[in-house]
């Protein structure tokens, strides 16, 4: 819509999303909408904080799994760097451990990808109202699966495992030793109530828990 036909105070948005289809109808979709104005688009979790600093957005429209940082991450420093703008994490995966993660990260709601766009319109307008929009299925699915039994430890080296890193190459990267690397894989597996460590990863993930 031409910007003199635009309300004199329109929503700012700032929209990331890697996959390039997927942004770009987002931010149609969005901009048809009279008082919302998509003011800046980015592919990478990291380029969320220096887009934010230099175009102001009211609401910042984050997908999760970014490349560089994840979109849980750069709502964390958002709400350091720009407090001003509200946090709504849009997802395709819509995860009970992802749902809590958000909210410790200051994020004003929670939504899936596949809802009609007229709901995340309404959600903008209702996050810059002070409000926490919550997709009330998943919210059900986070109250009865419980808090993340996995301490922050266990998931660095949970994380430190995905490509197929040796004990030896964990304990380098986060500066432990070999012993202690051991010790917290052998925790998570239990907690995960899996047999190895990749099948610990993979039912962290699926949990939303890393």
């Amino acid at each position: 819509m031409p910007e003199d036909h635009r309300p004199a105070k329109s929503v700012r948005v700032l929209l990331a999303e890697d996959q390039g289809m997927m942004r770009g109808a987002l931010a149609l979709l969005l901009g048809l909408e009279e008082d919302i104005e998509v003011v800046s688009q980015v592919a990478t979790g990291d380029a969320i904080v220096a887009a934010a600093l230099e175009k102001r957005p009211d609401v910042a429209l984050l997908d999760i799994e970014l490349p560089g940082r994840s979109g849980l991450d750069a709502a964390e420093d958002l709400r350091e760097e720009c407090p001003d703008c509200r946090v709504l994490i849009l997802t395709t995966f819509g995860r009970p451990g992802y749902l809590r993660r958000a909210m410790e990260a200051g994020a004003a709601g929670f939504l899936v990808k596949d809802g009609p766009v007229e709901d995340l319109a309404d959600a903008v307008r209702r996050a810059l109202r002070g409000e926490t929009v919550i997709d009330p299925v998943l919210a059900a699915a986070a109250l009865s699966a419980g808090p993340n039994p996995l301490t922050a430890r266990e998931c660095d080296v949970l994380n430190a495992s995905v490509d197929g890193a040796t004990v030896s190459d964990i304990a380098a990267r986060l500066h432990l030793s070999e012993s202690t690397v051991r010790n917290y894989l052998s925790s998570a597996i239990g907690k995960t109530g899996t047999r190895n460590r990749m099948e610990a990863v993979r039912e962290a993930r699926q949990q939303g828990w890393l």
